[in-house]
């Protein structure tokens, strides 16, 4: 019985170690490569056949409009260039306010971590995900950088039924490229990402078209740098 235990936890080790390099060599390859895919994007089809077909063009961050990074960052993650990849200061309040009420009205999730999560998990909620989220916004905050962590970000988020990225919201909604997006169609996006399936950014309700409001009001505080994210 002894071996059979030693057996099973060597194997659980070797396991371990085999996905952790698998991760670490995931992370250092798209640092530079495009992805080609998510979970999510996987999930999405399966869910709905052939119904909503995706969309999805990557761009550079160069090619995408600054007032959507401005935007992103101002209704996601205001302190998004000045965290390691978790807003320590954001997850104390959650925890205050979880002490103090026995609910959660906002989480501390930042772009990091909304990042290693669309990249490379599901969105179904468990406790050993929350701990691979974890690990990968850890990886990909030191091998990715600031900047490639906006331009993946801005690339893979879902706003629409078979809509992926900024280029593929702006042409769908707004019928332009994502480098001409406005502040306030800009806005009007990043204030639909709580729930793309249920909002339209061109056809905002009065709860989005107030919480676009904010953000516009916010997105002058966000400054970028030269390479239009968090460099000097």
């Amino acid at each position: 019985m002894l071996r059979t235990a030693g057996a099973i936890l060597l194997a659980a080790a070797v396991a371990g170690l085999v996905f952790g390099l698998s991760a670490v060599v995931s992370v250092a390859l798209y640092r530079t490569v495009p992805l080609t895919h998510t979970p999510l994007m996987i999930l999405r089809a399966a869910q709905r056949s052939d119904a909503y077909p995706a969309r999805w063009h990557w761009r550079p961050l160069e090619r995408i409009s600054p007032h959507l990074a401005r935007a992103a960052i101002a209704a996601e993650d205001s302190r998004f260039c000045s965290h390691n990849g978790f807003d320590w200061q954001a997850i104390r309040q959650v925890l205050k306010t979880l002490e103090e009420t026995g609910g959660i009205r906002r989480g501390a999730s930042t772009i990091s971590m909304q990042t290693a999560r669309n990249v490379y998990l599901t969105p179904h909620r468990s406790v050993i995900r929350k701990a691979l989220e974890a690990g990968f916004t850890v990886l990909i905050e030191a091998f990715w950088g600031k900047r490639r962590i906006l331009e993946a970000y801005l690339n893979i988020a879902e706003w629409g039924p078979g809509i992926y990225g900024a280029e593929a919201a702006a042409r769908a909604w707004f019928r332009r490229s994502a480098e001409r997006l406005t502040p306030a169609q800009a806005a009007l996006l990043v204030s639909t990402l709580p729930g793309p399936l249920r909002w339209r950014p061109d056809r905002p309700n009065r709860r989005i078209a107030r919480k676009a409001r904010i953000v516009r009001e916010r997105m002058h505080l966000v400054k970028l740098g030269k390479d239009r994210a968090c460099g000097r």
